[in-house]
């Protein structure tokens, strides 16, 4: 495929002038802010980070030129029209925010690094932890042959595509796990450094020696030897090396001597060019590798088990983070009767050092009926969360019926649960807020649609991974999500969707519950949008002579996204009807000034260091209606209900929701999970909490407490901003604490 960097459709300055006199951003409270601290790119060339109409312009034309038409020897000067015009309405679009991209294409999408990197513009990836070949990929061990299984694949392309900034979903179901080969010998790692190396004090400190001293006493005729590269690369195929050297299957030497040289990797805080960011030096890594080395020789003569298995992918997690580029999101998908593995997390020391870096679920089926132990955990600690891989085999919408296999390689989810996968597959999102969309005048059909073929085109990127291409290319999956649905629901309809609840018998449990009925209406106008996306698929498939998409819609959490535009997040209802929101910054960051000239409360974070915090009032939409509720307010049961309704009538893959309960609603966990197990894919469940602790993120006000915080707001931050410093940004300074998912497993972008 060609990629070069050089857009045969591009975005005129005029037509931008024009639109941005035409159209105006629907920013949220906190959505500037938000949006200048996790998406403008810097722009080195001026010295400042990129202005909205620049980053707009980036992303579309990015996406807009992965139409495969436009890479052929003789491009269509219409083809060429036409998608011009289609970039343009695509700008208007995500420039008023009546629809955004993933914050994955809003970071990269148009850059160089999506170029360099295939799996750029894909925020969530699934794979299966089981003995795999590498094939044709970026990265294959040198001592492997492409097509030969090993234990090592899954955890190498969960750590390169974490490093890349996705979230992973891994699988270590018990189908997935007796499939790793028992661990055949202990492996003595020896991690060597030189004297040279600016990180050598504090990488001696955590065990790796002088690599002089060791290399005069040892010979490597007897050892496997790896050197690594100052490269993302470099780092997987040392843990490779490492979990390799422990199979028989992968170390036909029986050598137990495995000698790793980080006297390349540069040190900490050095840039990191391309995602951006700076760089951890090699300590965490280290760190990493004798943990993991320690796990598997603690297996030695048996099988891994799921919990050896979710503790590498944890260690793998936890270096991500110390890296200092993003946040690291997983989830691990376990058996719904593997004691162990739920519980886990109830070794208090192992989760502060390493299990906090999954969220954990358990895959169950419709005849699965044993939730109370699940109900139980999930009162102590929000954890597991339930994942129905028989239904999303076997269904799309649940209105359309059993379809036999329709989706039947499913094998996992992304870290949000919002898109079920098979293995290798990445999630490919796009969502649209459909209140501010009609707002700006847009017919909702043609909007979806837009976001339809947006997805479609990212398919067509190059990807790093042979897994990943087999499954892209054989199912073309898209998820487009509509976000903001609880404020565009009560906008539209005046009412909540669920409009009451009848009993009805369960024909297999024989007990009572109470069925939601749902306002028609909204039934109505709900099919119609998913028809409308199932239909533009079909037409840009037709037009790109590939396969129609084997799934469509979904309905992604949102979280930092949603708050461009001050939408509810996803399917959520908003968290209170007033609210503080507290974002956390660097101390040093250029936007602080202008908070506090604008009259933001700002005060140093009582938990961290070098740390400000800063309060944003919030108002929901639509809090004055009289069918309004928030988290704190709508009944669990309300809730399940509402999850239940877009997976019967939107949702063809699956729907992300964290249901919020009350203490005394905790009793009811088990029995709702049993009446909507026929229903919902996936589902997580939290404890709603207010201002539980001193400047908690999210702090419940009243009316009058609200007006009187916002009547302190006396400027507008982007204006008072641009006059404060020239629009000259700083490099690499990004909000602390954002996440893109409401449960915080998502990676910030």
């Amino acid at each position: 495929m060609n990629t070069t960097t050089t857009a045969a459709v591009t975005l005129t300055a005029d037509f931008i002038e024009k639109t941005e006199q035409e159209v105006t951003p629907h920013w949220g409270e906190l959505g500037w802010v938000t949006y200048k601290r996790t998406y403008a790119r810097w722009l080195p060339d001026q010295q400042r980070s990129e202005e909205w109409p620049e980053t707009v312009k980036r992303v579309v034309e990015g996406n807009i030129n992965l139409d495969p038409r436009l890479h052929t020897d003789n491009v269509d000067a219409q083809v060429v029209a036409d998608l011009t015009e289609e970039a343009q309405r695509l700008f208007k679009l995500i420039y008023g925010l009546a629809a955004t991209p993933s914050g994955r294409n809003l970071w990269i999408s148009g850059t160089d690094y999506q170029h360099r990197n295939g799996d750029a513009l894909n925020n969530c990836w699934f794979v299966a932890i089981r003995p795999q070949a590498y094939g044709d990929s970026h990265i294959v061990p040198s001592y492997l042959k492409p097509d030969q299984i090993a234990a090592s694949m899954p955890f190498s392309f969960m750590f390169d595509q974490l490093m890349k900034g996705g979230g992973v979903g891994f699988s270590v179901t018990p189908a997935n796990v007796k499939q790793m080969p028992q661990v055949d010998q202990s492996v003595d790692l020896t991690i060597v450094i030189d004297a040279a190396s600016a990180s050598y004090d504090a990488s001696v400190a955590l065990g790796a020696v002088d690599r002089s001293t060791w290399m005069h006493s040892h010979s490597l005729a007897d050892a496997r030897y790896y050197r690594l590269p100052d490269t993302r690369e470099g780092w997987v195929l040392a843990n490779a090396n490492m979990i390799d050297a422990h199979f028989n299957g992968s170390n036909p030497d029986h050598k137990t001597q495995v000698v790793l040289d980080i006297s390349d990797i540069r040190p900490k805080d050095a840039p990191i060019h391309g995602f951006g960011g700076t760089a951890s030096g090699p300590m965490p890594l280290v760190e990493m590798l004798f943990d993991s080395n320690q796990i598997l020789n603690d297996a030695v003569g048996r099988k891994l088990t799921a919990v050896d298995c979710t503790d590498l992918g944890n260690m793998i997690g936890k270096t991500v983070v110390a890296g200092n580029v993003r946040r690291s999101a997983e989830l691990a998908l376990g058996g719904a009767e593997d004691d162990d593995f739920i519980t886990m997390k109830q070794d208090k020391d192992k989760l502060y050092h390493h299990r906090w870096a999954s969220n954990n679920s358990v895959a169950v089926d419709s005849q699965f009926n044993d939730y109370q132990p699940i109900a139980d955990s999930i009162q102590h600690n929000g954890e597991p969360g339930i994942v129905n891989l028989e239904l999303s085999k076997n269904y799309g919408r649940l209105a359309d019926g059993r379809q036999e296999g329709i989706d039947g390689a499913v094998e996992g989810t992304n870290p949000c649960g919002e898109i079920s996968l098979s293995n290798g597959e990445p999630c490919n999102l796009f969502e649209v807020f459909p209140s501010v969309a009609e707002e700006q005048g847009w017919d909702l059909e043609a909007a979806f649609g837009l976001g339809a073929r947006y997805t479609k085109r990212v398919t067509f990127s190059h990807y790093d991974w042979e897994v990943s291409r087999k499954a892209i290319q054989k199912n073309r999956r898209i998820g487009v999500s509509m976000s903001g649905i609880q404020d565009w629901i009560l906008k539209t309809f005046k009412q909540r969707v669920v409009t009451g609840f009848e009993a009805k018998k369960d024909a297999v449990t024989g007990k009572t519950i109470m069925q939601p009925i749902y306002n028609q209406a909204a039934v109505k106008r709900v099919n119609d949008l998913y028809q409308a996306v199932v239909q533009a698929d079909k037409d840009y498939s037709k037009t790109l002579g590939c396969q129609p998409s084997i799934k469509h819609t979904t309905v992604k959490p949102s979280g930092t996204v949603a708050k461009l535009a001050g939408v509810s997040e996803g399917m959520h209802f908003h968290y209170a009807r007033y609210l503080i929101q507290r974002i956390r910054f660097q101390d040093s960051d250029p936007l602080l000034p202008a908070l506090k000239a604008c009259g933001y409360k700002v005060e140093p974070d009582v938990y961290s260091q070098n740390t400000m915090c800063v309060e944003f009032p919030v108002k929901a939409a639509h809090a004055d209606e009289a069918a309004f509720a928030s988290a704190g307010e709508v009944p669990m049961a309300e809730q399940f209900a509402t999850q239940a309704f877009l997976q019967t009538y939107w949702s063809d893959n699956a729907v992300s929701c964290t249901v919020t309960f009350q203490p005394e609603e905790g009793q009811d966990i088990s029995s709702l999970l049993t009446q909507y197990r026929n229903t919902i894919k996936s589902t997580s469940l939290l404890p709603y909490s207010g201002a539980d602790f001193k400047q908690a993120p999210k702090e419940p006000i009243d009316e009058a407490t609200y007006r009187q915080h916002r009547a302190q707001i006396t400027g507008d931050v982007a204006t008072t901003f641009a006059k404060m410093t020239g629009h000259h940004d700083q490099k690499d300074i990004e909000l602390v604490d954002q996440s893109d998912c409401a449960s915080g497993a998502c990676p910030i972008r």
